[in-house]
């Protein structure tokens, strides 16, 4: 994801998962309110790679009662469906950096920021 520095308006980049949920596009702050999610909070805009090229996207913070929902009713099923290494790379990374993304949704969406991304312009 590169999106503009909140102060200095650099450009910078940072490396996420964007995940595709049922045709929706879904970036997670798992590590909290680091500075990607600062500056992307701000830009409101950024670029995205996808299948080898660049995508200007739009950001648009979920709230707290639609990260809550995200949490509770959109990832889950989503995290089972992906092949076993898939299942088990997210359960080893939000064991260890988010684990309430896993059995607490609303700790996870007042502490693990969500932004869907749509296609800007």
């Amino acid at each position: 994801m590169s999106a503009w520095a909140a102060t200095s308006r650099a450009p910078r980049t940072a490396p996420v998962a964007v995940a595709e949920i049922d045709g929706r596009r879904f970036v997670i702050g798992a590590y909290g309110d680091v500075q990607w999610v600062r500056n992307l909070r701000v830009a409101g805009t950024g670029e995205i790679r996808l299948a080898g090229r660049q995508v200007r996207v739009s950001a648009r913070e979920l709230d707290r009662v639609e990260a809550t929902d995200f949490y509770a009713r959109i990832l889950p099923p989503y995290v089972g469906r992906l092949p076993w290494f898939g299942r088990l790379f997210a359960a080893l990374l939000f064991r260890a950096a988010a684990p309430e993304v896993l059995n607490d949704p609303d700790r996870a969406a007042a502490t693990r920021p969500v932004f869907e991304l749509r296609p800007a312009g």
